[in-house]
């Protein structure tokens, strides 16, 4: 890059690059330092006139008290302001419609089962009664224990063998809304017979199996094939065997949910509207009803490029509400009746945002071509000859016939290696003059309008590697697992023009621990524009990485849960450390996969003794290796310096 570029580069720039200002909803800037801002109460600062802070000054604070990356950052007053978000984009709507019924946010505690997590959506959510969806008996049993205010409601989907329904049915015994929404028509008859026997009401609901889908990477929730609901002939069995019983005014909620994701605002309507005619068929049923369940599916605006693609939202949050608000109204309107509480399991786009994945780099490999060689060796083969033949002259109008001509010999060649017609000292060789020509190709593509696709992938080919210090598989499964696009980007240095482009690796020894695709306002990108690394720490960030990461990720290479820590912005607009959670040590982890710890040092100091007896080591070296072993047992399972 020209040095003139260089001081042309301003953190406008970074910000248009990296596209903060369009997936950071007002959470996350750049500040004239050319760092990370974090605005924790989003852009207005929640009105005490604080600005933000930079996420260089919380990694200084981190170092400061000895914690050590990779850290998560869990900011408290983000999550607060999207549980107030949602709520008031509700209460907007109706207010602006004149919708007769109410909403109530139900968060689905699969999303993010931390504890902190749970505790905060439900003391941050009490204003507007919001309250918790368990999919399994584990969840129910920290719903009852955190939820306490009767009017939100608790929502019991999934699977539920007698203990689960006898835990929802105590809850509704001491005063709390919980509605066991049936999945299979079978769960009814179980569900019926413990409520007889510990003589109390049950709220029902059931989950339609809509024929409507919702996008994107969790399309297989909603239509005829998905895995969980009723069809409408198994509605009607429900609906004939409640009316046998007298116990129609027990069904009060119909819930339907077509995915965790969906990015384009018609599937909601779609959903919303097929769901509706449902719900009006089951009040003409005598259902007593009064309550329609959206499920999920409020999506996360991945890549800011506000667009249907997957990883992405082509609605707003006030459109979302509005639209759902609209479409009932008009539906029940035309049935003429009375407009339900709304209910949304909006998980993903309550917890997002406010975490964020710190991690160093360790190291770099970078790609660099070694140029042509002066002279040939008198004893080069012909292949190599030609290699250099195709060398010359490269220029914008041969491009593609040199590269083609660079990889069939290149290919002749290392034939030739493998039968020993030519050394390895001319594979080299012919390895980097091949190298050469790539990378002259990859220069006289750049800014072309149209590039063939064999010629597009050259420029990945050769991109830098930065050795990130995480573990996909811990702290970033949907990359590896269904390749979901996160914002990614240095948190500091964005005062200066990046010069290299790159791909991460993390520092599991698997060739799936990689993140090689990026988000992008028109497309996906290969390569992450990044900064050339020096002497000081280079610290970048993942973001977004509230929903289903902590949950989700596993043991490769037995890396553990990171460092995590907690943030509160306090009254005098100074951002707390508020909570420390240590990541897993080795010893944790070893725990985990049914290692004992105490034994395996025990075994380590005999062999140790063992080893003294036979005049292999001192006893100092025993003390030395024992410690050593003690101290990894102790350590975290990240890099350390």
């Amino acid at each position: 890059m020209k040095p003139e570029t260089l001081t042309r580069w301003t953190v406008d720039d970074s910000a248009e690059l990296y596209g903060v200002r369009n997936w950071g909803t007002g959470y996350f800037d750049i500040n004239e330092k050319g760092e990370v801002l974090v605005r924790p109460q989003g852009r207005n600062g929640g009105g005490n006139g604080h600005d933000g802070v930079s996420i260089r000054e919380i990694i200084s604070g981190l170092q400061e008290r000895g914690i050590s990356m990779p850290v998560l950052l869990r900011f408290s007053d983000i999550l607060a302001s999207r549980v107030a978000c949602i709520n008031n984009s509700f209460a907007k709507a109706i207010a602006e419609a004149g919708y007769q019924g109410s909403y109530r946010g139900v968060y689905p505690i699969k999303v993010n089962q931390q504890h902190q997590v749970i505790a905060d959506v439900v003391e941050f959510g009490r204003p507007f009664h919001h309250g918790l969806e368990a999919g399994s008996k584990a969840e129910l049993i920290a719903a009852l224990a955190y939820l306490r205010d009767p009017e939100a409601y608790i929502v019991c989907n999934g699977y539920k063998d007698e203990e689960f329904v006898d835990l929802a049915l105590h809850g509704t015994k001491m005063g709390l809304q919980t509605f066991i929404v049936l999945e299979r028509a079978s769960e009814l008859a179980l569900v019926l017979e413990r409520a007889e026997k510990m003589r109390v009401k049950p709220n029902l609901g059931l989950r339609a199996k809509l024929a409507a889908r919702g996008g994107g990477h969790w399309s297989e929730s909603g239509g005829d094939r998905s895995m969980f609901g009723l069809n409408a002939s198994q509605i009607i069995d429900v609906i004939d065997l409640l009316r046998d019983r007298g116990l129609l005014d027990c069904l009060r909620m119909l819930h339907y949910h077509v995915g965790s994701q969906i990015p384009n605002i018609r599937s909601v309507r779609a959903a919303s509207a097929e769901a509706c005619r449902f719900y009006v068929d089951l009040v003409a049923e005598g259902a007593a009803m009064g309550i329609l369940n959206l499920g999920g599916g409020l999506a996360v605006d991945y890549d800011g490029s506000h667009t249907n693609y997957p990883s992405s939202s082509n609605y707003t949050m006030d459109e979302y509400a509005a639209d759902i608000v609209e479409t009932v109204m008009k539906m029940c309107a035309e049935a003429q009746v009375r407009h339900p509480i709304i209910v949304s399991e909006s998980g993903r786009a309550t917890v997002a945002h406010h975490s964020i994945l710190l991690f160093n780099v360790l190291d770099a490999s970078r790609f660099e071509s070694h140029g042509l060689p002066e002279q040939l060796p008198a004893d080069a083969p012909e292949v190599i000859k030609r290699l250099m033949d195709a060398s010359s002259d490269i220029n914008g109008k041969n491009a593609q016939e040199c590269y083609h001509d660079a990889v069939y010999y290149r290919d002749e060649a290392r034939s030739m290696f493998e039968v020993g017609e030519i050394s390895l000292r001319q594979r080299a060789l012919a390895e980097r003059i091949f190298w050469y020509i790539v990378c002259r190709v990859a220069q006289e593509i750049q800014g072309r309008k149209y590039i063939p696709d064999e010629l597009a992938q050259l420029p990945a080919a050769i991109a830098d590697v930065y050795y990130g210090n995480f573990s996909v598989f811990q702290s970033l499964p949907d990359v590896w697992a269904i390749e979901q696009l996160f914002p990614i980007m240095p948190v500091h240095r964005l005062n200066e023009a990046p010069t290299r482009q790159a791909t991460i690796s993390d520092i599991t020894c698997d060739s799936d621990g990689k993140i090689d695709k990026f988000i992008d306002l028109h497309d996906v990108k290969e390569m992450l524009p990044v900064h050339e690394l020096n002497d000081a720490e280079y610290y970048m960030g993942v973001f977004l990485v509230g929903a289903y990461q902590e949950t989700l990720g596993d043991l490769h290479n037995l890396f553990g849960d990171t460092n995590v820590v907690s943030l509160v912005l306090g009254s005098n607009g100074v951002l707390e450390f508020a909570q420390e959670i240590d990541g897993d040590t080795v010893a944790d982890v070893l725990t985990y996969v049914e290692h004992k710890p105490p034994t395996m040092l025990d075994r380590v100091r005999q062999m140790a003794e063992q080893a003294v007896r036979a005049g292999r080591i001192t006893p100092e070296e025993r003390r030395e290796i024992v410690d050593a072993y003690e101290n990894g047992l102790r350590g975290y399972t990240y890099f350390e310096k």
